[in-house]
Parts: C-alpha cells; structure tokens; sequence
C-alpha cells in the first residue's frame, strides 16, 4: 500500500504529488518540471480539475478517488498506488484538515504549551491557535466580518462612484480590512495544514517530512508573536506618522532639564525603531549653573515611519521624574513633572480639514540659539496662530522662512486635523487632553532615580528597575503592556 499527497502549489497553478521516499521515485513519463527546489520531496505535477479551494482529504481507492474528481482525470499514478490523499494549501472558508481540526478545537482539547525548546508539535500547535484567538480578539474579529459586509454593500451600489471621495474611503477600508482577514485565515489555513503533514508522516514513518513539518510550526510560533502585536495596531490612524510634543511643568529650570531629558528619549526610541526624526520646534528653558545645559519649555518632533503614531499614543500623558536635582546646592530631592502629546500625520489627505488663509496669524521673528552667519541675523522664524481654534506652532530650525513656514504649517494642519476628529468622533481626545494639567496626580508613568531606582507605569503596573535603559529609548516593554491593556479593557467594556 503506496501513500500519495496531492498538494496545490501557490508558485504555479497545478497540483504537485509529493511522497514520503524520494530515492523510489518511479518512471511517469514526461512532465513539466518543478522548480528544483521542490524536487526532493516532489513525485511529479500536472493540471487538476480538482476545486482550488478544497480543504478536506479525501482518501480510499484510487477509482473511488478518480470518481470523485471527474472521471478520465489521470495523474500518472503507478498501478501500485492503492491510497492517495490530496491536500490543498489554499484556505478555503472554514480551514480544516483530514479529521476535521480546527482551531478552536486545539484550544479546547487543552494540549499543554511548553517552551519552544521542547519538540512537542502538539506545544506548537496550542501556542499558534492561542494567538490566532488572542488576534482575533484583538481584531474585534465578529465586528470586522460584519463591516466587511456592510462594504461590500457599498461597493456594489451602482452609485458609489457619484462621490469619487466617499468611494475611494469606502474602498481603501474595504481593501484593508480584507487584507487583515485574509492574512488571519492564511495563518489559520497553515497551521492546520502542517498539523496535517505531520500526522501524515507519522502514518508513514517519515521522519523527514515530520521534521519539516516541526520546525515550519516553530517557525510559525515565533512568527505569531509579532502578528499579536501587528493586531495591536488596528486602528484607524495607527499606520500614520506623527507628531511627539513635550512640555515642561511646574518645577523651573528643573522641570525644563526633565523636558528636555524626555524629548531626548523619545529621539533615541525613534532611532532604535529605524524611524526618521525631524526637529520641528526647540523652545529653550533657563540655563543654570556653570555648564551650558541645553534645556527646554517646550519641544517637537516629528517621527516619520509605519506605524509611528500607533506605537507613539501610548505615552501619552504627564511624566514624572524624581532624583537629587543638579541644580540644587543643598542637594535636595526634587519632584518634575513632563507632559507628553502625540499627534497623528495623516496620509489621506481627502481627510485634511480645510484652512483658510484669513483663519492665520503668521508672526516672523528672529531665531534664537547659538547664532551663526545666518541664524540670528534675518526674521527666518515663523510662529503661526491658527485664530478660530487658538492653536500655535512655531519652527525656527531652518535657514529660510519659508521651510520654517512649511514646517509650523504641517503642524497646524495636524492638530487641526486632530481636533476636528475628536470633534466628530471623540475618539482622539486622549492624544492631546494631557497637555491641559501638567501636575501631581495626573502622571502616567514615575521615573525614580533617587532614593532607589525604577521605572513604573502608573497605568499597567509594569515597571523595570533599570531607568538608564528606559531614558535610553528602551520604550517598547511599555508601549506593549499599554496597548495590550487598553485592548483588554475595551473587551472588557463591550
């Protein structure tokens, strides 16, 4: 009795038979050729009638299976071939393997999760289907189906077209949230898939296919650590770039040094994430002591890169430092305070609001800093005042007038953009509420370097005890933690 697996092959439309011996392979005439690095474990390959989008195995003899598929449908099979299974890749609507698995019920015959150390495909297998169910959580994945729906009925109305801009939103979020689900199913599809091969190979005592089969599901666990947290990132604005603002509190030349040691952060952390950073606004402090410290009331970058803001919103918020202050002779403890706002760079730009000229009050004055040739000579900076919301950007870190003009305008076209969001939706209030109530009591997150040492944030109770590394753009652990918690209460809140 001769074990054959029909597989469908995504490089090239047709279905390949693979089979447990590579050394019996058997004489079947001439065929097109695989790619080579499919011939190891491939018998041969031809065209099939079969349906693309099968999931189930079918198995027994081989003229009950040509019955099956069409009859004078031929493959080339030896006569010794008494079994044949056939095997699809591509996920059909309800993935499942030969003895009907599914996902859900890997979760509910509760296989015992160990280390990826252990060779336990079963581990494997219950790890991968947890977070397949923790990204549908997370993905809110009955709401998603259900608007899915609702815009395909959109897309179908033979008027769509009438509004160019409506249709074009419809269509992008369509397009989205298709790609989210079908990224889902795929992953689902393989899973099962590979549980399949693997209990095939036990069938045949094929210790090479199961091998392969063992570490494309190591491979897969590893990989659904980062698709949980791609699923964090689900919102509307979370793939645009942004904006990080922060400003000092109460506390003087102290507070205005922690401003500065905060925005110093926030550039490292865009650094170690492969993001592109821009000053757009330093506002300096007081300087104290014999040293020149640079130190700021108030500054702003801009982080270009994917998904920036939706990595950037979780710190939003005030920021508390305690230490021995360097400015204090008597060496005393000081308590300062930071508030940090982070505002989304919208890529569409149908979704700008409208300003008009009249609505601004551009101001041009001299720039500070440490001078030079140019600097401090000619009116190059630019502070624009957007009059009907009160909104003020100021940019003066560039030789001309009009890049500084440019720069304080995407600003103010942020904000804006912002706030008309928040005006219609209330979904963004908390991005730039923090700005509003720098002090005590309404902190997220401690820095303590003085009389121990740690890191903790207030809202998720995470905390390390290394605040060298956290002031270093070490920032990831928190954002995680933030995201994953504010996910889990929203569920919670449902």
């Amino acid at each position: 009795m001769s074990c054959f697996l029909f597989r469908k092959r995504a490089s090239f439309r047709c279905w390949v038979v693979l089979y447990p011996n590579p050394k019996s392979k058997p004489q079947l005439g001439d065929l097109n050729k695989p790619p080579k690095s499919e011939i190891p474990r491939i018998l041969d390959h031809g065209s099939s009638s079969f349906s693309p989008k099968t999931s189930r195995t079918l198995s027994g003899s081989l003229q009950n299976l040509k019955n099956s598929i069409g009859s004078g449908e031929s493959f080339g099979l030896p006569s010794t071939c008494g079994f044949v299974r056939f095997y699809g890749t591509q996920a059909a609507q309800e993935p499942s393997p030969s003895d009907g698995l599914t996902v859900d019920r890997i979760l509910n015959s509760e296989w015992s999760i160990h280390t990826e150390d252990e060779s336990d495909w079963k581990s494997h297998a219950a790890a991968i289907a947890q977070s397949i169910h923790l990204i549908k959580k997370r993905l809110q994945w009955k709401k998603l189906m259900v608007r899915l729906d609702m815009l395909l009925v959109e897309l179908n109305k033979p008027n769509l077209w009438d509004d160019p801009v409506h249709a074009g939103k419809i269509s992008r979020e369509h397009g989205s949230l298709m790609g989210k689900m079908k990224e889902v199913k795929a992953f689902e599809q393989e899973l099962l898939e590979h549980v399949d091969m693997i209990k095939l190979a036990r069938e045949e005592n094929d210790a090479e296919l199961e091998s392969e089969s063992m570490k494309a599901l190591l491979e897969m666990r590893r990989t659904s650590k980062e698709k949980e947290t791609q699923a964090l990132l689900a919102g509307e604005q979370d793939p645009c770039s942004c904006y990080i603002e922060v400003q000092s509190g109460a506390g003087g030349t102290e507070s205005n040094d922690w401003a500065a040691m905060v925005m110093q952060m926030y550039k490292m952390w865009a650094q170690r994430r492969g993001y592109k950073m821009t000053v757009v606004e330093e506002m300096p402090g007081e300087i104290a002591g014999i040293k020149i410290i640079l130190i700021l009331q108030q500054a702003t970058i801009k982080v270009d890169g994917e998904y920036a803001f939706g990595y950037a919103k979780a710190e939003v918020g005030v920021h508390r430092l305690v230490r021995i202050s360097p400015f204090d002779s008597n060496k005393r403890r000081h308590t300062s305070f930071a508030a940090v706002a982070v505002t989304p760079i919208l890529g569409d730009v149908s979704a700008h609001v409208q300003i008009n000229e009249s609505d601004l009050r551009i101001e041009r004055f001299r720039s500070g800093g440490s001078g030079g040739q140019h600097a401090n000579t000619t009116d190059s900076a630019v502070r624009i005042v957007h009059i009907p919301t009160g909104i003020t950007a100021t940019c003066q870190n560039e030789r001309s007038q009009h890049q500084n003009k440019a720069s304080a305008m995407a600003v103010i076209q942020a904000r804006v953009d912002q706030l008309e969001m928040a005006r219609q939706t209330q979904k963004n209030a908390q991005y730039s509420h923090s700005l509003t109530d720098i002090t005590w009591g309404s902190q997220i997150r401690s820095y303590v370097l003085q009389p121990y040492r740690m890191v903790k944030d207030l809202r998720t109770n995470y905390e390390v005890s290394d605040p060298d590394s956290v002031l270093e753009g070490d920032l990831d652990g928190f954002i995680l933690s933030y995201l994953s918690a504010s996910l889990d209460k929203d569920e919670d809140d449902r």
